[in-house]
């Protein structure tokens, strides 16, 4: 993900995200290790609980806002304000460990979730500002995994300090611990001052909204809440994300308040250090977890993963209490964070992705209020079954079933990501998906998504590339097949038949009107040339007068697989064992009565376009060349009538040799070869090649 890094400002903008974490747990960590070393069972579980709920409920209450202050104002100034509120809040923790006032330093827990509830909106806002729709998916997995990154050192770290500081001491309560820690408070007031520094070279990419204003009345009476909350409802993507993230939020919150009192009867383990560590592990799981979802996702957002996380953490749970020593614990919360790194991206980048840009603020404050809401309700259920006296074992039994239930839901509301998931594992070993253009898909609104049909599974890889679920025109004989019919239903596919194609075209123009993307081929059959055939006009009575835009596309990279109609000879050429790229390019958006002739045109430019991509990401010849001996290293190669037949390897070995010779006795760089046709020209050429020569052939055969 060095590519990010190339952002201006992204350098110093994901400086400033490690260090708040980093600040706001050490501070988190120093308070649950005291609530550990002074309490026990549980009065623990409930106490922690409550330190947890402290750090929510700020999101919670100032939702509308943080929302506000992130939409109207230059979102890197409402960080730089929230960095120089986290230096005056260490300060006064500083102060009070010194005097010793447990209370009043977990109190101000609070006040330092109530900055960070601020900061959140605007931190999470200026991803799409600064790196556009294209690179969400992998910088949104920079700063999860960055923000893991931080959780981990803050609590080794702290707990270290923690430890080292109270040891060959005596406890005497929660003042003494506080006292003997409170040269720590000065690394807290340190790592604020450094967040700060950052925060003031994070460029402005936006200006103030001089027309959004705050009522305050209106605040009072909770109409801002209907409003923002409202933006949410009414986007099932963006909700089906936030109850996605909100629902992995909650489990984890109960993990946090559970496992070290789990730990501490069940397992006998009383250090916070291998506690903590244990738990870690989560964090370092869902850094790498993130890093994979990036890369994955480096041009598109995958949601395929996210049904393969949801399975996979109620899978840790479910073999949790099984594990008896904290060796193969730390490996399930290992595996725990890298399933939750596959939920965590996707969601949310197609929350970021589906917000408008001048609401993403309120959305992700909205965000903020339902996950820390549903937090605090896990939270709050959490201590209820404590105080009935339900231990750790039953509380994990019931996190199992949400997430089992979680995992269900999520199929069944999206089954779009359970298309990709199959699609990517069928060609996974052989193709390699990327996404060109993505900024012109819109976020909402109608839009027509007209391309060139090349094999049996375009309507796949098209749903892939995009981050809106799409409605598929498809032919009725093929709809009708009764073992197909039901799957296809789910995505609401749109039957079409040549004698009956009105209403068909009406559910078209009736979709684009309510605001969904609607993909057809205008070819209307399969190519059996690779090429664009002629287009029919169907699609223009569809989309007569309709709401929407067309969005052009172009499908590169399946001509000669498996699904298309093209030879079995190109067809077996192709399986090679080498992954072939499928570049699915969109082009600028087009009014929606551009006319066959024109979209066609457009089309036929996406296909230069993306050919072009496509080969400025070729090898050059050289290591082509050693790559493809490799590969066949046992097999014929060359022949010629007098030399016979060379494998790749001996092939390969004769022209790295010959290299050798034209490294020592040609410094030139140019060289020229008077050679015949044969596998020693072959040999004098792609040494030449391999040492960077230009190369120039002589006729052998000329007179002079």
């Amino acid at each position: 993900m060095a590519y990010l890094l190339k952002i201006r400002g992204f350098l110093p903008y994901i400086t400033v995200v490690f260090l708040n974490a980093f600040v706001d747990l050490g501070h988190k960590i120093i308070i649950q290790n005291t609530i550990f070393k002074i309490y026990d069972g549980q009065e623990q579980i409930i106490l922690t609980a409550i330190v947890n709920a402290l750090i929510l409920l700020p999101f919670v209450l100032v939702m509308t806002p943080s929302g506000f202050c992130s939409d109207k104002f230059p979102k890197n100034k409402v960080i730089r304000f929230s960095a120089w509120v986290a230096v005056v809040v260490t300060l006064f923790i500083t102060l009070f460990y010194y005097l010793g006032w447990f209370w009043p330093a977990f109190a101000l827990t609070f006040i330092l979730a109530l900055q960070s509830a601020f900061y959140s909106p605007a931190k999470y806002g200026y991803i799409k500002e600064l790196v556009g729709k294209e690179n969400l998916a992998g910088a949104n997995g920079m700063v999860q995994a960055t923000t893991t990154i931080a959780i981990l050192a803050g609590i080794f770290l702290f707990s270290i300090m923690f430890e080292r500081f109270l040891s060959n001491t005596t406890i005497d309560g929660a003042s003494s611990i506080l006292q003997n820690i409170a040269p720590v408070g000065w690394g807290l007031v340190l790592f604020s001052l450094v967040e700060l520094c950052f925060a003031y070279a994070i460029p402005q990419t936006q200006a103030v909204d001089e027309s959004m204003t705050f009522d305050l009345s209106a605040y009072l009476k909770g109409r801002y809440y209907k409003i923002n909350m409202s933006a949410v409802f009414d986007r099932e993507i963006i909700f089906l994300s936030i109850v996605g993230l909100s629902i992995f939020w909650g489990i984890s919150q109960v993990m946090l308040a559970t496992f070290p009192a789990y730990a501490k009867e069940a397992m006998g383990i009383s250090n916070v250090v291998i506690i903590q560590g244990t738990m870690a592990c989560a964090g370092i799981g869902i850094m790498l977890g993130s890093i994979m979802a990036a890369r994955i996702s480096r041009s598109h957002i995958e949601t395929g993963m996210i049904p393969i996380g949801s399975a996979g953490i109620a899978l840790c749970l479910l073999i949790l209490p099984g594990l008896d020593n904290e060796y193969l614990q730390a490996i399930n919360f290992l595996a725990w964070g890298i399933f939750g790194g596959f939920l965590l991206i996707p969601l949310n980048a197609m929350m970021q992705f589906h917000a408008e840009e001048d609401e993403l603020g309120r959305i992700l404050a909205a965000n903020n209020l339902i996950q820390n809401a549903v937090m605090l309700c896990f939270l709050g259920l959490t201590v209820l079954f404590a105080f009935y006296g339900i231990g750790s074992l039953g509380l994990f039994s019931i996190l199992f079933v949400v997430a089992v239930g979680g995992t269900i839901y999520t199929v069944y509301r999206l089954p779009q990501s359970m298309i990709r998931l199959i699609i990517s594992y069928i060609i996974g070993n052989k193709y390699r998906l990327q996404v060109l253009g993505l900024k012109n898909m819109p976020e909402t609104g109608g839009v027509l998504m007209l391309g060139n049909h090349i094999s049996w599974i375009d309507w796949a890889i098209v749903q892939m590339a995009s981050p809106r679920p799409i409605r598929f025109v498809m032919i009725r004989n093929i709809y009708e097949r009764w073992y197909l019919r039901w799957f296809l239903n789910i995505f609401n596919v749109i039957p079409i038949s040549s004698g009956a194609s009105r209403s068909a075209l009406q559910e078209v123009h009736d979709s684009l009107n309510k605001g969904d993307v609607v993909c057809l081929f205008p070819e209307g059959t399969i190519s059996r040339t690779g090429q664009l055939s002629k287009f029919q006009h169907g699609y223009e009575k569809a989309a007569e007068d309709a709401n929407a835009i067309i969005l052009p596309f172009y499908l590169r990279g399946l001509w000669g697989s498996w699904f298309s109609r093209s030879s079995e000879k190109l067809k077996d050429l192709r399986n090679t064992g080498i992954k072939h790229d499928i570049i699915v390019a969109f082009g600028e958006q087009l009014p929606i009565d551009t006319s066959a002739h024109e979209l066609k045109r457009h089309i036929f430019e996406l296909s230069i376009d993306s050919w072009e991509h496509y080969t400025e990401q070729l090898p050059t010849i050289g290591p082509a060349f050693i790559d493809t001996a490799k590969r066949n290293s046992g097999e014929f190669m060359i022949a010629d009538p007098i030399s016979g037949t060379l494998t790749g390897s001996k092939f390969l070995t004769s022209v790295i040799c010959f290299s050798r010779l034209i490294r020592k006795y040609s410094p030139e760089q140019n060289i020229g070869f008077l050679l015949p046709t044969s596998i020693a020209g072959s040999i004098a050429n792609m040494a030449a090649i391999l040492q960077g020569k230009t190369v120039v052939n002589l006729n052998f055969t000329a007179n002079r």
